[in-house]
């Protein structure tokens, strides 16, 4: 019986061998899974993370597991950014850009300095009065970092993704015209940053010859009428377009009349007032976004039914609603008319301030 028993052992022990291996390979595969969908931005692809911070901006780029911080938001929005980048794992900042010098842009940073370590500041000035911007210098300071202020044309990567300093192409005295303009590419993709920048400096930049084409747009300004005017609107051609604002602020943003800019444009509006933290995410062919809440929310609703065409005046270069004042004084050989508001954009015409067509 022993003899028996010696004989059929080998042949257990190899069954037994075979199970484990199946495991084994079962469990690598699965591990495998789990880490490509729970470690967003360490593999293949890029986000870009609005971060809902109220009226202020700030937003988290991530490309296999390099990170990109632009802006914080305000002073109160510290530990907000704090926990944001905690949840992230973004633990090490390859480059931190503080847009401009403004307080809703630069006040949070202070947070993400506390918890991240970060490569490279940027910001468009190396002094500036406030007591926010002194908080961010010396917290750099004790990283032994300082600023960096950089140039039109620099380029660095992130990953495996093209980030491009666009702007700005001159020296001006408003802070919102101070912002860094800066593109992202990762693929046939792109997102533009602009910051506050006004429509007097991106004409500037428009007329330098600067590359604005991009997929993704942080609409300059939260939606302020004062910028992403229809000239660079049409330069840009953006799919979507990312609005960073508060929830019924004083400011009345984002304004009607940008609103329509972007109906005219045919861009996909997302707004961090309705819809919280905005993520978009690029396989280097398309963007995806997903939102915290309210993803099918009209984010751009028309406000009623639209008029069927539109009075221009080839002297002013503005268009009219049939029933402006304006229209009406137009001289015969001056009086354009166009069938829908986008032919009248398309044709260089500006909406008549008085009727808002």
């Amino acid at each position: 019986m022993s003899r028996k028993r010696q004989k059929q052992q080998p042949g257990w022990v190899l069954i037994f061998l075979f199970i484990m291996l199946v495991l084994a390979l079962a469990y690598v595969l699965y591990s495998r899974q789990d880490q490509s969908g729970d470690s967003p931005g360490e593999g293949g692809g890029l986000e870009v993370h609005f971060i809902d911070v109220g009226q202020a901006d700030a937003a988290l780029v991530i490309c296999e597991g390099h990170y990109m911080l632009i802006d914080g938001g305000n002073a109160e929005d510290s530990d907000l950014v704090y926990s944001y980048l905690e949840r992230q794992g973004a633990k090490h900042i390859d480059c931190m850009v503080a847009s401009h010098a403004h307080e809703d842009h630069i006040g949070g940073l202070s947070g993400a300095l506390n918890y991240a370590s970060v490569d490279t500041a940027l910001c468009p000035v190396t002094e500036y009065n406030s007591k926010v911007f002194r908080d961010m210098v010396k917290y750099l300071g004790e990283q032994g970092k300082s600023i960096t202020v950089p140039k039109p044309g620099d380029r660095f990567e992130l990953g495996s993704a093209q980030v491009e300093i666009l702007g700005p192409v001159k020296e001006y005295e408003d802070t919102n015209d101070t912002s860094i303009v800066l593109r992202i590419d990762y693929g046939d993709t792109s997102f533009l940053f602009t910051g506050d920048m006004e429509t007097g400096a991106e004409g500037d930049l428009l007329d330098a010859g600067a590359n604005v084409r991009a997929t993704v747009l942080k609409a300059g300004h939260h939606g302020s009428d004062t910028s992403t005017g229809y000239r660079f609107l049409r330069e840009v051609g953006p799919q979507y377009t990312v609005i960073s604002v508060g929830e019924g602020n004083s400011y009345g943003h984002p304004s009607d009349e940008v609103l329509s800019r972007f109906r005219d444009a045919g861009t996909q509006v997302y707004r961090t007032d309705m819809q919280g933290h905005i993520i978009a995410q690029s396989d280097g062919k398309t963007v995806t976004f997903r939102t915290e809440k309210e993803a099918d929310t009209a984010t751009n609703p028309t406000g009623g039914p639209s008029v069927q065409f539109y009075i221009g005046n080839a002297g002013t270069k503005k268009f009219h609603l049939p029933d402006c004042a304006s229209a009406k004084n137009i001289q015969d050989d001056k009086r354009e008319v166009f069938l829908t508001r986008l032919q009248a954009v398309l044709e260089g015409y500006e909406p008549c301030g008085r009727c808002k067509p």
